[in-house]
Formats: structure tokens, sequence, C-alpha cells
């Protein structure tokens, strides 16, 4: 076996060949004399299935091996390699290709002799070797690229053959914040408020009750403005009316406008005299509580409420 290069802490593959341009053929897939049986985590590729294994080597490591029927040296490759994906149960997928029946495959890689073993990561290919080295060889040169595949960002699984990635199950709601969720679903606002109040009792700590009393408070004024353009305007027409602003914060906090929302406050904490803006400082923390206490621009926005204020 050609001697490896050893990966470095983070093995950068932008510079290899972009598969993504790779043209599906007809071409019929497999061909007489076909590989051993595929294991849990070993796939048959040909033009057709070529770009939805490249694309999934963003998320996991992939390597291919191109063999030929006629060549035991590459059976024997490919039965090492699929013992080898059994061992790893997951860790990376390997993509078979039969160079005979699928030579553009071979083409697009650059591979000239069989077998030989490629790596896809982030779509790009990555030589590994050629021949039919020892397995415990093999297995060396598959810890390299696992490492430089998790350097990179690419750590998921394969999922079996014939199982289907279940999505984690999440845990049930605390019985209040249940009732709270349902009362909103059948649009009772009260009810939803009263089930927040009651968990805040239970738990003055609590910060989803206390971010979900703040979402329930935005959606019930959101949902009184009858004619958010008269709003809006009338707002316009009135930068020192608090009210009118307040409303116009609400709304571009509702429809994603938060920078713009905190800004419009802001500034009517500057300009304001007095007690006059206490009603914004309360409406620019509830504010900071719908959009979440850690998002930079609630930061942003309490930094600049403390230099407004003091």
């Amino acid at each position: 076996m050609p001697a490896q290069p050893t990966p470095g802490p983070r093995m950068d593959v932008r510079g290899a060949v972009d598969l993504s341009s790779l043209a599906r053929s007809a071409t019929p897939p497999g061909s007489p004399g076909g590989p051993p049986a595929a294991g849990a985590w070993v796939r048959d590729v040909d033009p057709t299935s070529f770009a939805e294994v490249a694309q999934a080597s963003v998320g996991h490591l992939v390597v291919m091996v191109l063999w030929a029927p006629w060549s035991q040296v590459s059976r024997t490759l490919v039965e090492d390699l699929g013992a080898l994906a059994d061992e790893d149960g997951g860790r990376w997928l390997l993509a078979r290709v039969d160079v005979e029946a699928n030579p553009q495959i071979a083409q697009a890689l650059g591979v000239q002799s069989v077998p030989a073993v490629v790596a896809l990561l982030g779509g790009r290919p990555l030589p590994l070797f050629e021949g039919q080295p020892g397995r415990a060889q093999i297995r060396e040169v598959l810890d390299q690229v696992l490492a430089a595949a998790v350097a990179n960002g690419i750590a998921g699984t394969v999922a079996a053959a014939g199982c289907e990635p279940q999505e984690p199950e999440e845990p049930p709601l605390p019985p209040l914040h249940q009732a709270a969720y349902d009362a909103i679903a059948r649009d009772d606002l009260d009810a939803a408020r009263a089930a927040y109040d009651e968990a805040l009792v239970q738990n003055p700590r609590d910060a989803l009750a206390r971010a979900g009393l703040a979402q329930v408070g935005l959606l019930a004024r959101t949902t009184a403005v009858t004619d958010p353009v008269a709003a809006r305007t009338a707002a316009a027409a009135a930068p020192a009316d608090v009210d009118a602003q307040l409303v116009v914060a609400d709304l571009d906090v509702a429809g994603g406008h938060v920078e713009d929302a905190f800004a419009r406050l802001l500034d009517l904490v500057r300009v304001t005299p007095g007690d006059g803006r206490e009603p914004v400082r309360v409406r620019l923390l509830d504010l900071f509580e719908v959009v979440g206490p850690d998002d930079p621009r609630v930061v942003a926005a309490r930094r600049a409420l403390a230099s407004a204020l003091y």
C-alpha cells in the first residue's frame, strides 16, 4: 500500500474535485458476479444514487470502494471493508461501485485501476489507497480519515439498512405548561395566562413559564390591533406618543422585526422624560423575555437600555 500522509488536526478538503456536477446516467446498476451480500451499513451505488450518497457525506463519512466482479482481489477488499463497516456500527457508510457497470463514476473520481478506495467528505473525494492492503492497514487509514471527518464537523452516524432514523422523543411538558399550551391552541389566552401565573407561583424561577407568559401577553396585544396599517400611521405621525410606539413595537416583534422594535423603544426611552419612560422600559423587558435572554439582539438592547436609563 502506498504510504499514507498522516492528517493534521484538520484535513482541509475544500480544494478537492467538486462532485456535484456528475451527470446521472441510465446505465443499469450491478452486473453478473455481484459483490458479497451487503451489511447494515453498506450500499451499492450507481449514477442514479451517486449524488444522494455524495450529499449524505456532508453529515457522515462515506468510504467508496470501486471494484470489479472479475477481480478476486476486489472481492476480498469489499468483504474486508464490509466487516470493518459492521465493526464501526454506523460511523461511516461503505458505498460499493461496480466499475464495469458504472464506468462514469470511476472516470469522475479519476480512478485508473481497481480496486481503489476513496473517502467522501462534505461531497468531495479524498483518495485513500489502491490494491488490497491488510485489514490492519485499512483500519489505520479508516481511523485517520474518521478523525479528519470529525475535525471538519462531519460526525454524524448512518442509519442501518432498513431502519429509519428516529427522532428523539421529547419529554412531556409539566402539567401547567401543557395546560397553557392547550389553552393557546384553543385560543383561550386567559386560561393560558392563568396556567403560567400558577406555574410561577409554584416556582418563581421557572424561566419557561416567564417566557410563556410574555408570549401570551404579546399575542393578546397584537390580536387586539384590528388595523395594523392605521397603527403604524398613527405612530409615524406621533413619534413621542408612548402608547402608539408600544403598539408598533409589538407588531414588529410578532412579525420578526426584532431589531426594529428594540430600536424604536430605545429611542423612545431616550427622548421620554421622567416617569413617562417606565412603561417603555417595562415593555422592553417583556419583549426581551419573548425573544429570549440569550439572543444577541437582546443582549445588545439590554446594554443600550441600561445606558439610556443611567
